[in-house]
């Protein structure tokens, strides 16, 4: 039984091309979750694609602290280049913890706390986010394996776990600055993220 409903759709004008943005459901939370489709991305060839999980703060308020925004703005720029692909823009901010929480963990690290400390400090896992909802997102959009842009190989063994076969890892380094610059080293040496400096 699948994770997620597939709830409705529609077209998508971004400044990199035109996507169907397709609305899925959470069976157990009742979040709201998204695929951006570019292009015919059923069949046996391998779909470029991306994971993306919520950042309010980099997304949409223009956050330096992170990587995210950077992310997602390059990753829709690949697809559409590419003339085909998906990206899954899932309801998991702050790796699974919520935005206020999130809130909180950045106050640990303006005390000088890594991204990691500030998380176990508050009672949370280093990364608490469900990928089980991604696969079955791709499942119901008949995705059969991707070329997936990602710097994290957790990612990586999370679809081929759920039946997502990873054609390749495709590097997506953006957007690293002062700011974001410890927590870009966090996540090579604590989270196995591969990134180079």
């Amino acid at each position: 039984m699948s994770s997620v409903t597939l709830v409705a759709q529609s077209k998508l004008p971004t400044p990199w091309g035109v996507f169907t943005m397709v609305g899925f459901q959470e069976a157990g939370s009742g979040k709201d979750h998204v695929a951006l489709v570019m292009g015919d991305i059923k069949g046996d060839e391998p779909v470029l694609g991306r994971i993306h999980s919520e950042c309010l703060t980099g997304d949409a308020l223009f956050s330096l602290r992170c990587d995210c925004g950077f992310q997602l703005q390059a990753a829709l720029q690949n697809i559409a280049k590419a003339g085909r692909g998906v990206l899954l823009y899932v309801r998991q901010e702050g790796r699974g913890i919520g935005l206020l929480n999130k809130i909180r963990a950045y106050h640990l690290q303006d005390q000088g706390a890594d991204t990691v400390e500030a998380n176990v400090a508050l009672g949370f896992a280093a990364d608490m986010r469900d990928y089980t909802i991604c696969a079955d997102m791709l499942k119901l959009l008949e995705v059969k394996s991707l070329k997936l842009m990602t710097n994290n190989p957790r990612k990586v063994k999370a679809m081929e776990s759920y039946g997502i076969p990873v054609a390749e890892r495709v590097p997506l380094q953006e957007g690293r600055n002062p700011y974001n610059e410890f927590y870009l080293n966090t996540k090579a040496s604590k989270l196995d993220h591969m990134l180079k400096k």
